[in-house]
């Protein structure tokens, strides 16, 4: 007789604390209604442009890596076949070519030893949120609107997040200063912060050359690490800008990296550059990017060697310049968010009344623009644009974890096409006609 004993009924209450957590819901819920609505026109998505993926390529950048490891490391056919086929060392086996190709894109000297190869950018987000949480009185702090990775991965670590205003400018020094004066008057440790300086998701906001000044000097006086992402920043209108790290001169600024828009998000490779140094119990010196690696250990063992592989051969063969690799999506991209920022000025021209049902910001580059709505912009609206009008958007009230954003949504204009963009923005045209009818 079968045995139909059931298992005692789960629920969220008794599993993790963060899986009720409205952070780890946004991804699925985007991803679902994309699949609900095939046939919608998709401006939620900051895929990168698929045009110009090419099977063809993964097989010769695997080539050109095996070449590497003969030609320049010296390996032997066995050796290189260990490489690909065996587990790998957890810290990576290309972090010498990421560290080549931030000196070349970047500026940034990076020991190749501070560098940790990850599965994805969102891991290295978690290996340095579980690092630096120690106890019940660890927090980060996070520009707010944020990315939901970042909330999702300190969740999951046990680090709370405050939000630090944004102030328009990219940060509000002042709310810093204040958030930090506030924490530690509660008995709290303010650990780091996290900030996309370049092309923010989700805003589309870039930080001043000063103003990254400024906030290396104030993080150095109020005693925090920065975290600082740059997935987008190579993809700009108009002269590049020093990252934080590159002007950072004192260790303080924890830098993190992916290749999902620079080469391909299906290798899921990203890495973590973490120089800081730190002392052991027994007096001994080591940096962050070691004890970042214990995690990993036991986390994913290590980052696939055929993915960095992959990875690595597309830097070889571009002279580890990534600049120079992506000059084809960089147009792309450059030119699409023109399209939609022009064809956003055509179809709501600034006069009479349509100035007030919508407005948006203009970022440089990136993938990203905000727009404001004289109505909330849920996900209930979401999914009647979709339905209704066949378009598709991001509400920015999914970046705050403690409310804002309402009437903001997010347009993602990186993997369409200029008569994909057009189309697109009729319909979301035709929505807003329907939702925010002019009196």
């Amino acid at each position: 007789m079968q045995d139909e004993t059931v298992a005692a009924p789960l629920h969220t209450r008794d599993l993790h604390g963060s899986l009720e957590d409205p952070a780890l819901e946004s991804m699925n819920f985007l991803n679902e209604i994309g699949l609900h609505y095939p046939e919608a026109i998709s401006f939620a998505s900051g895929r990168p442009f698929e045009e110009f993926f090419d099977v063809d390529l993964i097989h010769r950048y695997l080539d050109s890596f095996c070449g590497y490891l003969k030609d320049q490391l010296g390996y032997d056919d066995e050796q290189v076949r260990r490489v690909l086929f065996q587990y790998g060392r957890t810290k990576g086996i290309v972090h010498e070519l990421i560290a080549r190709q931030l000196a070349v894109d970047e500026g940034i000297e990076a020991d190749p030893e501070s560098i940790v190869v990850t599965v994805g950018c969102q891991e290295a987000m978690f290996l340095v949120a579980r690092a630096l949480r120690r106890d019940d009185r660890d927090v980060l702090f996070a520009v707010a609107p944020t990315y939901v990775g970042l909330t999702g991965a300190a969740r999951l670590a046990d680090l709370p997040v405050w939000p630090v205003r944004s102030g328009g400018a990219g940060i509000d020094l002042d709310d810093l200063a204040a958030q930090t004066d506030r924490a530690r008057a509660a008995g709290l440790w303010p650990r780091a912060c996290y900030v996309m300086p370049d092309f923010s998701n989700p805003t589309g906001v870039s930080l001043t050359v000063p103003l990254r000044q400024r906030l290396l000097e104030a993080a150095a006086r109020l005693g925090l690490l920065l975290l600082e992402d740059n997935p987008y920043g190579m993809f700009h209108d108009g002269p590049p800008v020093p990252t934080l790290k590159a002007l950072d001169t004192r260790r303080q600024v924890v830098y993190l990296g992916s290749y999902a828009k620079t080469g391909f998000p299906g290798a899921r490779v990203g890495y973590v550059v973490a120089d800081q140094p730190v002392t052991g119990r027994r007096g001994e010196t080591g940096l962050l990017a070691d004890e970042l690696s214990k995690i990993k250990s036991m986390l994913t063992v290590n980052t696939s060697p055929l993915a960095q592989a992959v990875v690595g051969g597309k830097l070889l063969d571009h002279g580890c310049c990534l600049a120079r690799a992506n000059a084809r999506e960089t147009a792309v991209y450059v030119g699409n968010l023109r399209h939609v920022l022009d064809g956003l000025a055509r179809r709501f021209p600034v006069t009479g009344d349509a100035v007030a049902r919508v407005s948006w910001n203009a970022p440089r580059g990136g993938f990203f623009v905000v727009l404001t709505l004289p109505r909330a912009a849920d996900d209930d609206l979401l999914e009647y644009s979709a339905r209704k009008h066949g378009v598709l958007w991001t509400p920015m009230s999914h970046f705050y974890a403690d409310g804002g954003g309402e009437f903001q949504l997010r347009l993602a204009c990186s993997q369409l096409s200029a008569q994909q963009i057009e189309t697109g923005l009729d319909r979301f045209a035709a929505f807003i006609a329907d939702v925010c009818p002019a009196r």
